[in-house]
């Protein structure tokens, strides 16, 4: 859920507050940029591909519905815009695994056999991380939260969070070791 100031924000976009663009900008550039910048190792590319983001934020203030936080909402579109511009310039076909990612269609029956086996495989990884764990994980990697933000919602510390994060990626490692 946004928080109080996420509400504040979007409402101030919604009304058309040009000056919000500009406070949300001077915040969450540089996490953007941070975030296209593992995919896009070009600083003057991303640097332009950041302002895009601004600049789409904008054009959809009237339609957006930004369930998590502000910040990562943006952190995702700053990847979608990253991975859009290796696909499209680059010829690259770039693509997150997740456990929702969904099987292409191919002819290849063994390919799509074989994707449905790794995402089995990490729904179940997953699935056996402890609850605190399991929780933490899947808003940092599933919700694109900061540690910060996840402390911030679970009410814990920001050690805590990196604990909690550090074993899940240690017990995800050990149980995928074999697709790695």
């Amino acid at each position: 859920m946004p928080t109080e100031k996420n509400d504040d924000i979007l409402n101030r976009l919604k009304s058309d507050d040009k000056s919000v663009l500009k406070d949300i900008f001077q915040q969450h550039y540089s996490p953007v940029c941070a975030a296209m910048y593992r995919y896009i190792l070009d600083r003057n590319l991303v640097e332009d591909l950041a302002q895009n983001v601004f600049i789409r934020l904008w054009e959809k203030r009237q339609t957006i519905n930004i369930t998590s936080s502000l910040g990562a909402y943006l952190r995702r579109m700053a990847i979608n815009e990253a991975l859009g511009h290796l696909r499209k310039y680059k010829n690259v076909h770039i693509e997150e695994i997740t456990p929702i990612t969904p099987v292409k269609q191919t002819e290849n029956t063994e390919e799509q056999y074989l994707h449905k086996e790794l995402q089995e495989q990490i729904t179940d990884a997953i699935n056996t991380l402890p609850p605190k764990c399991r929780r933490v994980f899947q808003l940092s990697r599933f919700e694109d939260l900061t540690y910060r933000e996840i402390a911030t919602k679970l009410d814990v510390s920001v050690k805590t969070v990196e604990n909690q994060m550090g074993k899940a990626l240690r017990v995800l490692r050990e149980r995928m070791k074999r697709y790695l």
